[in-house]
């Protein structure tokens, strides 16, 4: 039997990258999935590349009627929730000198505000026993130059981790991290960046990766499988580095 027969799963920013390798992987494995998305586009071309039991509803998580509006629409199609990823953030980098309040309130909005609210309003339609994952970063404990509101949305992420793991192990609910260390994905599309600068900065963390590649989408939504699956029972509160090593070393 596949592993996520009979389960229904919500990748929020299912449209692309991480979430969308994740989203098709959960379908593959027995999974009803309903992916969120700002971009309508995507998100329909996303809904037919996973194909199946497969929902798409457009959503900001930086709104707090967008969130209530992606779990209203699961609950009337599927019911409760067995496994959320709060994969939606952004990247986008600059030096300390020449970050302004609207790349701030940008990045905290999406990364902190939207994931953390993703997951309060979700608590009603989560089973009991239920994995929840949050995307982080290799850069929630590293110091990376340009990073510095970046890091500091992902190491938030991973401290409400901490905290929502002590406030929901009595529903039998596990929280845990994945924290990719570089993936070539849309996101970087969504900096701003030449694609020129885009090339330079990826050859430049790929060099501080022990493995000297970057990571695949693919590779990510494996190590979400696990935290979300039967395999990782036991396991709650950790973070998991899917990084070549690059956090390790």
């Amino acid at each position: 039997m596949k592993r996520l027969t009979g389960k229904v799963a919500v990748v929020t920013g299912g449209n692309s990258g991480i979430g969308l390798a994740t989203a098709k992987l959960f379908r593959t494995e027995g999974a009803k999935v309903v992916i969120s998305g700002r971009n309508q586009k995507t998100l329909d071309e996303a809904v037919k590349a996973i194909g199946g039991d497969v929902i798409g509803v457009r959503a900001d998580v930086s709104k707090p009627e967008d969130i209530n509006k992606l779990f209203t629409a699961v609950a009337e199609k599927w019911g409760k929730i067995d496994i959320l990823f709060a994969n939606a953030g952004i990247g986008k980098f600059v030096p300390v000198s020449d970050a302004t309040e609207a790349h701030f309130d940008e990045i905290f909005d999406i990364n902190v505000r939207g994931l953390f609210f993703t997951v309060q309003k979700a608590l009603p339609h989560l089973n009991d026993g239920a994995a929840i994952v949050l995307n982080a970063s290799v850069v929630d404990e590293l110091g990376m130059p340009g990073a510095s509101v970046y890091s500091a949305s992902k190491a938030a992420v991973r401290s409400f981790a901490r905290t929502l793991t002590a406030e929901l192990a009595d529903r039998g609910i596990r929280i845990n991290v994945v924290s990719p260390g570089p993936v070539p994905t849309p996101i970087f599309e969504r900096t701003g960046m030449s694609q020129e600068a885009i090339d330079e900065t990826l050859r430049g963390i790929v060099s501080q990766v022990p493995m000297k590649r970057p990571g695949k989408p693919e590779e990510i939504a494996d190590a979400v499988l696990f935290l979300s699956g039967p395999e990782s029972s036991y396991i709650t509160g950790v973070d998991l580095n899917v990084d070549g090593g690059m956090g390790q070393v």
